[in-house]
């Protein structure tokens, strides 16, 4: 005599799998974006510590900080000084320094600029005393916003959050 075995799950079993498998990538999901972001952001404070640096290799030789605005396809236009006043007799008509984070445009998490540092008194500091760095998301991070630090060591963020910045 020969016996007949299902063989197979039902429909039960299956939804069962299927909701268990749902409620793992409801928890997961949100925390592999949350690393996702922390990555990048890391991305951008290192891009942000490469680019004080190079700021003030250029003080070094110029007697001043170059201020610079980066548009969306990564190209750098000096802001201050302007070329014709520039420093040290130096006209730039670009910024020689790195204006995006990671390693090439297509990859990177943020752009980066230049600018003067606010000073709570007068409004800004000259530019020959002091740079601010900025890295803005490319996507957009809510939580941090556009990084920032200056070249006396400033450190802060746009954000809502903006304890997520630096950590």
């Amino acid at each position: 005599m020969k016996i007949n075995s299902n063989r197979g799950f039902s429909l039960i079993e299956l939804m069962i799998v299927v909701a268990i498998v749902g409620i793992l990538a409801s928890v997961a999901y949100p925390a592999y974006t949350s690393s996702i972001l922390k990555g990048k952001r890391a991305e951008g404070r290192a891009a942000l510590a490469e680019l004080q640096q190079q700021q003030e290799r250029y003080l070094t030789q110029r007697n001043c900080y170059l201020g610079f605005t980066t548009s969306s396809n990564g190209v750098a236009t000096p802001t201050a000084p302007s070329p014709s006043t520039a420093c040290g007799g130096f006209n730039a008509t670009s910024a020689p320094f790195k204006t995006w984070s990671g390693n090439t445009l297509a990859n990177s998490a943020y752009l980066l600029s230049a600018d003067t540092c606010p000073d709570g008194a007068s409004g800004t500091l000259s530019i020959a005393d002091c740079v601010r760095v900025v890295a803005t998301p490319i996507k957009t991070d809510a939580e941090a916003g556009n990084l920032r630090m200056t070249s006396t060591g400033t450190k802060d963020c746009t954000g809502t959050k903006s304890a997520v910045c630096w950590k």
